[in-house]
This record gives C-alpha cells, sequence and structure tokens, in this order.
C-alpha cells in the first residue's frame, strides 16, 4: 500500500462514503499512512516482543475468570516498572466503587472551563488501570495544555461492560458538574476505551446529556461481532490480538445474548460531533476504524481515520514515549485543540 497525503481532522483519505453497510473483507481499504519511512528502533523492538511472546501467550492461555485476575496483576506489576511521567500534576478522585485521577500540566490552571479530556483506558474491559495509562495520559496533558481524567472503570470479571459504560458517564457527569463546559470536552480512549469512548457518548446522549466536543479512538474496538473480522486480512497479520481474545472479553462481558447495537458501529451516529480514529495498519482493530469512518461519513460526521505503518495494536499506550507515539500524541493534541477551539499552543512534551 502507497503512503497517501495525510489531509486535515475532518477528512476520511482514500475512503467511499458511499460504504454504509458492514461486510467481511478479504484486503484492508486504501486509507491514510502517516509514516511510510523506516520505524524507530524502539518500535521494532515492541513489535518482534509482540510477535514473539505476547501473541503466542494469548493464542495459548484461555481468557476467563480465573485468567483474568492473573493478568491484571501481571500488567499493574509491570506497569509499576516504567517512570513516573514527568511535568504534571495529580489528583486522585474517589467515586462510588471506581477511583479517577485528575491530571493536569505542571502550575497549570485547575479551572475545567479552559477545556478537559475525559481518557478511557485500554486493556480488554479487563486489565490496566490508572497506573498503566498515566504515561500517554500525561502526554496528553503536557501536549494540549488541558486538565485529563483518566477513568479506572470497574472492569472484567466482576462488571459487565454496560456496567463499565455507567461508570465513564459518571465520570463525564463529574466533569460536568466542576465545571467544564461540553463544547471544551473531548472523549479519548484506546483499544477497549476506545469502545468506551463511542458507548459513553452514545449512552450520554441517550440520557439526555450533552455531547463532548469530539472523540479519539485510538486502536478502538468499535465491533464486537468478532464473526465480522474472520474473513479480513489483517485476522491474520496482526502482531498479537486473537480473534479468539476477543469472543472470549466480549462473551464475559455481555450481560446476555450479544445485541448488536451494543457495538458503536452499528448505533445511530448521525451528530455525533468531530473524530480522530488512529490504529496501526496491520492490526486487526483497523477494520472497526475502517467501518466506523464509513458509517460517520455516511451520516456526515467529520472524521479522520490515520493509519501507522510498522506498529502494532495501542502502540501509542504501550510505549508513549517511543518516537511514534509521541508523534501520534501530538496529532491528537493539534485536533483536541481543534475541536475545542484552542489558540494556545501545547507545551513541548
Amino acid at each position: 500500500m502507497g503512503a497517501s497525503k495525510i489531509p486535515g481532522p475532518g477528512v476520511v483519505g482514500a475512503i467511499t462514503p458511499a460504504v454504509a453497510v458492514k461486510k467481511a473483507v478479504d484486503r484492508p481499504d486504501q486509507g491514510i499512512i502517516v509514516n511510510s519511512g523506516r520505524t524507530s528502533t524502539a518500535s521494532r523492538v515492541l513489535m518482534g516482543a509482540c510477535i514473539g511472546v505476547i501473541g503466542p501467550l494469548l493464542r495459548t492461555v484461555p481468557i476467563n475468570r480465573t485468567t483474568i485476575p492473573v493478568g491484571a496483576v501481571a500488567v499493574d506489576l509491570l506497569s509499576r516498572l516504567r517512570p513516573e511521567p514527568h511535568g504534571i500534576e495529580r489528583e486522585q478522585i474517589t467515586m462510588d466503587g471506581f477511583k479517577m485521577e485528575m491530571v493536569r500540566p505542571a502550575g497549570g490552571s485547575r479551572a475545567l472551563r479552559h477545556g478537559a479530556v475525559l481518557y478511557m483506558h485500554g486493556g480488554g474491559f479487563a486489565v490496566g488501570g490508572l497506573q498503566s495509562h498515566r504515561a500517554i495520559v500525561a502526554g496528553i496533558a503536557r501536549r494540549t495544555g488541558l486538565a485529563v481524567l483518566n477513568v479506572e472503570y470497574r472492569q472484567l470479571p466482576g462488571r459487565s461492560i454496560g456496567a463499565a459504560i455507567d461508570d465513564c458517564v459518571l465520570a463525564y457527569r463529574w466533569l460536568l458538574r466542576h465545571g467544564a463546559h461540553p463544547a471544551r470536552i473531548t472523549f479519548a480512549g484506546d483499544s477497549a476505551g476506545g469502545y468506551l469512548t463511542f458507548a459513553s457518548a452514545l449512552r450520554a446522549r441517550e440520557i439526555g446529556l450533552p455531547l463532548p466536543a469530539a472523540l479519539v479512538g485510538l486502536s478502538p474496538l468499535l465491533d464486537l461481532d468478532h464473526e465480522a473480522k474472520q474473513n479480513y486480512v489483517n485476522a491474520r497479520r496482526d502482531a498479537y490480538i486473537p480473534l479468539s481474545g476477543l469472543a472470549a472479553v466480549v462473551r464475559l462481558g455481555s450481560d446476555g445474548p450479544l445485541d448488536p447495537p451494543m457495538s458503536p458501529v452499528d448505533a445511530d451516529l448521525a451528530g455525533l460531533p468531530p473524530v480522530l480514529l488512529i490504529a496501526a495498519e496491520d492490526e486487526v482493530l483497523r477494520y472497526d476504524c475502517e467501518v466506523m469512518a464509513h458509517r460517520l461519513t455516511a451520516v456526515g460526521v467529520p472524521v479522520t481515520l490515520e493509519l501507522w505503518r510498522g506498529q502494532v495494536h495501542a502502540f501509542m499506550s504501550i510505549l508513549p514515549g517511543m518516537p511514534e507515539s509521541r508523534s501520534v500524541l501530538g496529532r491528537v493534541a493539534k485536533f483536541v485543540r481543534g475541536a475545542l477551539g484552542e489558540s494556545q499552543h501545547a507545551r513541548t512534551a
């Protein structure tokens, strides 16, 4: 696939607006390739670890109520080895049953009227939390100059996906109550958190809350129907995400039989705010991004889809400090500032 010129926010490159139906495909659509040159050393090391270690492990170990707690502990321990991010101030917030953390640029205003980002972390609705995603949240805070609220929503196996949405909507209510205007709030998240980004916006609208100003999905899971991806070429190319793992997570996280509207791609998308989608070129969840981009375009929602060559699923949250991840966060910050009408310059990170 050749490199394409990168359009500005609100443009879907080389994606046909008329395509508004979901279909299994044997090759990806032509997309917006952001980095067509050499990948960094850190990126190549991460790719090798995913292909050689993480992928075989996820394809071998079943995902169930017994293994999820073990995985959660392992992710937490690994995340504690990462140095604490610099240039930020943190505030712990305790909700009814879950925690949040407000991350602000050091010395920045504490007033939320300037704007905020509501961040929902990834981890298959089962692992990760404030510690594991503090680095990417800090990167967004430093680059946007805004407060970022990181939500440690309740997870599998004790809570369903629907309950996780409830927690994220409650976090949005908290921002509104504490002075943040919806026109200056962006929802963002990676992987499962990308799902929650869209699902929470749709739930907020359903219950009468105003929509935020923008949505950002980083390698987002947007279609819970894993069978739709069976014939997609990236189901075989993905460095470490197996379709069986996606199926297991959805099975554990659903309150009953899978209801199609639970997938954001199957929802009424008309009227959503501008959207930025970023994914790895060869990851399986590129499928979800393509379908979502088609459907948003079909109903007139501005959307930008960017693809990153030589990267793995959710690379920007796994290693936020590598060059490609820093570039992604810079692009996210530019999109957020544009959506919020920011004129201020981002801090250097």
